[in-house]
This record gives C-alpha cells, structure tokens and sequence, in this order.
C-alpha cells in the first residue's frame, strides 16, 4: 500500500511539472505580442518582425543542431515537417490570414487547433479521448470568442477565413510533429535538436515569403513606444527571440511529450488570454467584461481537460494485476504545447 501512495505522488508530481512547462510555454508565447507590436509601430512590416524572430532562435540553437547532426539521417521527414508546419506554417498563414479578416475572427478559428487535435487522435490515430478533453476544448473555444470580442467584426472573405484554418491545421502539425517518438524510449528523437532544425527550415521558408532584405534596419538601433515608455528596439527584439521563442517552443515541445497532445492544446488556449493581460498591462489596450468573463471560461476549460485526461504512460513494463489495470488501458494514450503557438506574434 505504501507503495502505491509512492507511485500516485510521483505520478501526480510528474504531472504538474508537465503543466508547469505547459504553462511557461503559454506565458512566453503570449508574450511575444506586447514585445512585437511596438516593432510593427516602430515601422517594421510584421512579416519581417516574424523572420527577425524565427532566424534569430535558429542562430542560438544552432550548436544545438550541430550536436544532433545525425537527426538530418534519422528523421528528415520529421524535421521538415516541424519546420514547415509547426514553425513557419502558422507564422505565415496566420498573418497573411489577418490581411485579409479581422484579428479576432483570424485569431479565433486558429485556436480552433485543440478540437482540430482531437479529432486526429480520435479519427486518424484511432485512439480514445476523454469527454474532459472535448468539454474542455468546447469551454475554451467560447471563452476564447469573448476573449477576442469575435463581435466586434465579422467581416467574412473566404480566403481569409481558409488561411487562417491553415494556420490552424499548422498548429496541429506542431503538436502532432512535437509528440513523434514520445513512446520510443531512447530512441525518442531528441526534442532540443528537432526544435534546432525546426527553426532552421522555417528560417528558410520565411526568407522566401518575408524578403528581409527589404527590412528597414535602421529601427533596431532605435526605440520604440511602449504606451508613452520608449524602450530599445533590440530589448524588444531580444526578448521575442529568447523569450517568446527559445524558451516558449522548447517548453512547449518538452509539455507535448508529457502530456497528451489534447489536453496539452487546450493548455494553449491560455496565449490568448496571456496576451490580452499583457497587452492590458503593458500597452494600455483595457479589458472589457466580455474578455474577463471568456478569460475565466478558458482558464476552467483548461482546468477541466487536463485534471482528468490520463497521464502519460511509463515506459516500464506494468504488471498484469487487476488494481493496475486502468494503468495498462492510459498506455492507448500520446503525449504533448504547442505551443503553441508557435503562435502568430
């Protein structure tokens, strides 16, 4: 019996250090909007503030690459597709998506990416979820209409509306492509070298769409305002790249291969409302009851979803006994945040 107590509070202690890294993932992801949109005022195109961001997390986790080297052999498929989708897909779809429909609708039907996930897991994986999950993401996804005022312009153009799914399916290649190999032992790919060369490819692809050598350069060696505060640009800069970047996706990427990929989406809903408090806080852009009230809906969707999704199985053979049994049947689960988000800035 005492070891069995032992096991619980190991298990239930592994569970929220994955949603403490989820949480982190969540917070420097919805951080990078606050650090972004004085860039954008400064005069950078936001195209550009996006390259800015995925090439400089590619240069400091670029030793990284060189100690994985041999994951170009291993995975290249992996690594391709992570860099495509999980990194510059959502970047690339996301803004061009707000080009052309307002923020809120753009930003709403991307975090359509969590019921997106379950319905992967459930239809293409063919593997259970939990009504906890589903309730969880149905809670989060109206709390996220009220977070984003989604009222507030409806204006409806089909290619806006299709690109912004795109950058919805892209998220959920970032939290499928995150849990690949999770249940592999120690042959698991290495989530620090598959993030290096995430960022690597997608730093290839953005150059083509952002051009940067178009950029006007000179805004980095100035400042830029911060609600009435001017504030160095590359401050600015360094924080969206370490911060809201280096630290969000390997937090992210890690909290995928912990948790399931659906409780670890509905985790992530949680940028949104980051941001919106950051923003409120940081840059004067005040909260209406509406947001508060969508806030509270994701923080319990989340809250939902995760305490009574199954855990993540251990890779330790269990015993064939009847009181372990629920144990054997967690095993048909697969793990996580994104993060993510690698979400738009």
């Amino acid at each position: 019996m005492p070891v069995h107590t032992s096991q619980g509070s190991q298990g239930n202690h592994g569970r929220g250090v994955s949603l403490g890294l989820a949480l982190v993932s969540a917070v420097a992801f919805g951080g990078s909007g606050v650090a972004a949109k004085p860039l954008i005022e400064a005069g950078l195109d936001p195209l550009h503030v996006v390259w800015l961001r995925v090439a400089g997390a590619a240069l400091v986790m670029l030793p990284l690459a060189v100690r994985h080297r041999a994951l170009v052999k291993r995975r290249p498929a992996l690594l391709a597709g992570f860099g495509l989708l999980g990194v510059a897909g959502v970047q690339a779809c996301y803004f061009a998506a707000i080009s052309r429909v307002p923020v809120g609708v753009a930003l709403l039907v991307e975090y359509l990416a969590p019921a997106l996930v379950l319905g992967w897991v459930r239809f293409v994986q063919r593997r259970p979820v939990t009504r906890a999950a589903a309730l969880g993401v149905v809670l989060a996804a109206g709390g996220l209409a009220c977070v984003v005022e989604v009222w507030s312009g409806l204006g409806f153009d089909a290619l806006g509306l299709l690109l912004a799914l795109g950058a919805a399916c892209c998220q959920v290649g970032y939290f499928v492509l995150s849990d690949q190999g999770s249940d592999a032992g120690d042959e698991a790919p290495d989530p620090l070298g598959v993030i290096a060369y995430g960022l690597l490819v997608g730093t290839l692809v953005l150059t083509a769409v952002a051009r940067p050598w178009t950029m006007r350069w000179s805004v980095l060696g100035g400042g830029a305002d911060m609600d009435g505060t001017s504030v160095p640009a590359s401050l600015l800069l360094g924080w969206i790249v370490l911060v809201a970047t280096v630290v969000a996706y390997v937090t992210g990427v890690l909290s995928v291969r912990r948790l399931s990929p659906q409780v670890a989406g509905v985790v992530a809903c949680l940028e949104a409302v980051i941001a919106t408090v950051l923003a409120w806080v940081l840059l004067g852009e005040h909260l209406s009851v509406p947001q508060i009230a969508g806030g509270a809906m994701v923080l319990l969707g989340a809250f939902i979803a995760q305490s009574s999704a199954p855990a993540k199985p251990s890779q330790e053979p269990v015993a064939a006994k009847p009181s372990q049994e629920p144990v054997a049947r967690g095993t048909s689960e697969t793990g996580r945040e994104l993060s993510a988000n690698g979400t738009a800035v």
